[in-house]
């Protein structure tokens, strides 16, 4: 007889806490979100594999999730009315979503899997749990989010001043 566990056991986000730690992109996740951290954050994310090709965000969606790319790359897209604009090709230790998280707004671009991957989901209701549970660390987040939303408004406008 198997007797249930009060609480199941935390998801390993070792593979994703060694990639962010390996991120060196300016406003990485790694620069101002500590390692440790992930100790408390690993309760409120949720592993999600992609095989090359699939999306995880669609334009125009209204969803606020969350994604941490622990392995593989997605492709970040933009549809205009000239047609496709690529934007980035995002790595191991990134996250993508946080645009949309802070603003309540549609997604402005769609993001697929570029290569096979593993990320981390965390939806708002995650981080609202996290706020009430840890407020120290939810705070810890949504800086580092802060950063990384900054600094790509920083560099998509040198993207776009260039296509």
């Amino acid at each position: 007889m198997t007797i249930p566990t009060a609480n199941p056991p935390q998801p390993d986000v070792a593979g994703l806490v060694t990639a962010i730690a390996r991120n060196t992109d300016p406003g990485g996740l790694g620069k101002t979100l500590e390692s440790y951290r992930w100790k408390v954050l690993g309760d409120y994310v949720q592993p999600a594999t992609h095989k090359r090709g699939e999306l995880l965000i669609g334009q125009g969606e209204l969803d606020r999730r969350l994604f941490f790319v622990e392995s593989g790359d997605l492709k970040v897209n933009m549809q205009s009315d000239k047609g496709s604009v690529h934007l980035a090709i995002v790595g191991p230790g990134s996250v993508v979503g946080e645009g949309c998280f802070f603003s309540h707004m549609a997604r402005l671009a769609s993001v697929s899997a570029y290569s096979d991957c593993k990320v981390w989901v965390m939806s708002p209701a995650d981080v609202e749990r996290l706020s009430r549970a840890n407020a120290n660390v939810a705070l810890a987040l949504c800086m580092a989010l802060g950063t990384v939303m900054a600094t790509r408004m920083l560099d998509l406008g040198k993207r776009l001043a260039v296509i």
